[in-house]
């Protein structure tokens, strides 16, 4: 297992309908690092994101789409996404605030 640091551990959020209509339940979506676990999620939020206490983590390993061009066919990387759910006293991330 590679050693990740917290500020490795998510590489940007994701902004989708489903995503946003999440967000009212404190439920936010990120693409994190492939090799992170739930407790290295969870800290990194918390660390990250001042006055944000995480509930529960759910994550999701995706698999690469197949693509082609001409002739060749390769596979996309394989990514892994992560829900984090806040507490109800928790502060709201403001990376979500105004869209």
């Amino acid at each position: 297992m590679a050693n990740i640091q917290y500020y490795d551990v998510i590489l940007k959020p994701v902004i989708t309908e489903k995503s946003m209509d999440l967000m009212a339940d404190k439920k936010y979506t990120f693409l994190v690092h492939t090799e992170a676990t739930k407790n290295q999620i969870r800290e990194a939020v918390e660390k990250m994101f001042e006055g944000t206490k995480v509930k529960s983590v759910n994550t999701m390993n995706l698999d690469g789409k197949k693509k082609r061009r001409g002739m060749t066919f390769g596979k996309t990387a394989k990514t892994k996404k992560a829900i984090v759910q806040l507490t109800e006293d928790s502060k709201d991330i403001e990376l979500f605030e105004g869209l």
